[in-house]
């Protein structure tokens, strides 16, 4: 893999913590820097190169006018867990933005919500030695009976941090 840029350095060092204090750690740090995402209390469960495990409870300040996780959160909770994702591959010289971002509602969601996102050797070999380009990245979301009643398609793209 090539070197780890910034993100992934300070990741690391978290993931190092007990398993028991890991994700308060991690969701603690990107919820002050990431302001939207520490404002909804997204819960970082792991974050790792490959892979990125998020949860959103089902509280009043996420929830719609019928009870349930409102729409847009559960769009930020996909676009939390696809971005971190690849926030941990892209270069110190480039900068990841979101190019796509299709969520179909299918049914209403019950109760806590989670995202699964995951990048493929192929695709984080893309991201780290191609200067820019764009990557699809695998994304469920589901709720708490573990039904998938949303489907989203996220597409990130990365481009250097100066333009030439």
């Amino acid at each position: 893999m090539a070197e780890k840029n910034v993100l992934n350095r300070i990741i690391s060092k978290l993931n190092a913590l007990p398993e028991s204090v890991r994700g308060h750690a991690i969701s603690a740090v990107i919820g002050r820097t990431v302001r939207y995402a520490g404002t909804s209390n997204i819960y970082i469960e792991k974050l790792t190169t490959t892979e990125s495990i998020m949860r959103l409870k089902n509280k009043k300040k996420v929830q719609n006018h019928i009870g349930s996780i409102h729409a847009a959160a559960m769009g930020l909770l996909a676009e939390s867990a696809t971005g971190l994702l690849v926030g941990m591959n892209v270069p110190d010289n480039a900068v990841p933005v979101i190019k796509t971002l299709h969520v179909d509602y299918e049914k209403r969601c019950k109760g806590d919500i989670k995202a699964v996102a995951r990048l493929t050797k192929e695709q984080i070999e893309q991201i780290t030695t191609t200067e820019k380009g764009e990557v699809s990245v695998d994304i469920t979301v589901t709720d708490e009976t573990g039904n998938e009643h949303i489907s989203c398609e996220m597409i990130w793209a990365w481009v250097p941090k100066v333009r030439k």
